[in-house]
């Protein structure tokens, strides 16, 4: 656009860097007014201008020393640009080097002698004086910015554990500068720009309340941020303030922008603070409308869920039914059995390798099961479920530990636990002695039985896998390959 209107290329850069800072007292005044300073799209906001103002103060730092690559009248005094640039990043990282060194150590030092005395005012002077003179010193002896100057004034004072203090007694001081700051850029503003130039101005105002807004709001949205974040980053950067008004002065006085430039600037930055509360509003609203929706969304997905959770118990239901009959056909055994120990059969679980023995396989029952699991040392048998029927476990010997779900359950010699159908269940044992449990509940399930005419569903009892060892069993080998 600069290239349009017959601008140099340094003119285009300074112009450019100019519309790209947005106002970190602008977004603070929004964030304030809306109580979403603490809010974590807040800080996001707050930390992307805050990144946006220290590469504008590189900026600044790095520009005289480059005026004379991008077009400006004043030379590098006869000197090439490289022992330039060089000799001022030293006289930066010398000034940082000093304030993170030294200033560190000293100021807080200093400010704690002077809060000893008891004295507000004499503790509020002090710190005016340390942030202003850190930043005059900056100006003067290091050749650095006095933004730079009293950005790093603020590091050294917030590592003193009278930071707090320090912000809190300089907060009407913050209000008074922030005053100061929007009555600055309205003596800036010329109005008769509007006029003589109404095509440029509206083109400044574009680039900063859309252009700037769509890219940063592409931009968090490919970092993977939500709608909301990316939308309040965008209504944050729809605006330009007081690094702008710093930049392009300083792009005028190295005779880079024009003094139109500035013009238009000022006029885009009044201009765009100005529409800047109602582009706020509007994302907020819209971010709103979306938090809304996605909330429909889900409590749609929670009622397809639960019908076809209804669905599966239905027709779990109707297996039943359909199996009526068959469980008509279950006789009750008659008079009585008597089973020694010499009539268990004790062999290997299926899956698990657990010894096992049925009590009742030998006697027909078709109304009650019971069996006995005998685990040895870190050993588990399978994680399952039930359809219909509820297992009570009840320890004969040892210290039984048992997981209903996502609780861990200890089951001390002569306790037992009570199961309902659907709850996910798994018998372990972690310790270093051999545990006797003893299982009652209903036979096998109606699926399982012969004559039964419907399939088995091995997810309905396994719904995960049901070798799966317990978290208290981490880095063992069951069952072992031996």
């Amino acid at each position: 656009m600069a290239t349009l209107w017959g601008w140099s290329l340094g003119a285009g850069i300074i112009f450019g860097l100019s519309l790209s800072v947005a106002s970190t007292v602008v977004l603070l005044r929004a964030l304030e007014d809306r109580d979403m300073i603490k809010s974590n799209d807040g800080r996001i906001a707050i930390g992307w201008l805050v990144v946006e103002d220290l590469l504008m103060v590189l900026t600044l730092v790095l520009l005289p020393a480059l005026t004379g690559v991008l077009g400006g009248d004043l030379p590098n005094n006869g000197g090439s640009l490289w022992p330039a640039v060089g000799i001022t990043i030293g006289k930066v990282v010398l000034f940082i080097g000093l304030m993170l060194i030294a200033g560190v150590r000293f100021f807080p030092w200093l400010l704690s002698r002077v809060e000893r005395t008891g004295s507000r005012e004499l503790f509020t002077l002090a710190v005016i004086a340390l942030a202003l003179g850190v930043a005059f010193g900056s100006a003067k002896l290091f050749g650095v910015s006095f933004a730079l100057g009293a950005f790093f004034a603020g590091v050294v004072v917030n590592e003193s554990d009278l930071s707090h203090r320090a912000a809190r007694d300089l907060q009407p001081l913050q209000d008074a500068f922030t005053v100061l700051f929007f009555v600055a850029v309205g003596m800036l503003f010329d109005p008769s720009i509007l006029i003589r130039q109404p095509l440029q101005v509206l083109a400044v105002l574009a680039i900063v309340v859309f252009g700037k807004s769509l890219a940063a709001f592409g931009i968090v949205r490919v970092l993977g941020g939500s709608m909301r974040t990316a939308l309040i980053v965008s209504a944050a950067l729809a605006q330009i303030g007081e690094f702008s008004f710093i930049l392009a002065g300083l792009g005028v006085n190295l005779r880079l922008l024009p003094a139109e430039g500035l013009n238009l600037i000022v006029a885009g930055a009044l201009l765009s603070i100005t529409f800047n509360p109602a582009v706020f509003s509007a994302a907020i609203a819209f971010a709103g409308r979306e938090d809304k929706r996605r909330q429909e969304l889900r409590q749609s997905a929670k009622i397809v869920a639960a019908c076809a959770v209804n669905a599966e118990r239905a027709s779990q239901q109707a297996t039943v039914q359909a199996q009526a009959p068959l469980q008509q056909a279950m006789k009750a055994i008659q008079g009585y059995h008597l089973i020694k120990p010499e009539d268990l059969h004790w062999r290997p679980s299926n899956l698990m390798k657990i010894p096992n023995a049925d009590y009742l396989e030998r006697t027909g029952s078709e109304n009650i099961g019971a069996r006995l699991w005998r685990l040895p040392p870190k050993s588990a048998n399978t994680l399952h479920k039930h359809i219909r029927s509820e297992e009570f476990y009840f320890v004969l010997e040892g210290t039984g530990r048992m997981r209903v779900g996502d609780e861990t359950l200890t089951v001390p010699k002569y306790g037992g636990v009570l199961v309902a159908p659907e709850q996910l269940r798994q018998v372990f044992n972690d310790t270093d002695d051999e545990v006797l449990w003893l299982i009652v509940g209903a036979p096998e399930e109606l699926e399982f039985l012969q004559g039964s005419k419907s399939k088995m569903d091995l997810s309905l009892i396994y719904p995960v896998d049901p070798k799966q060892l317990p978290n208290e069993l981490a880095g063992v080998e069951w069952p072992t390959k031996s």
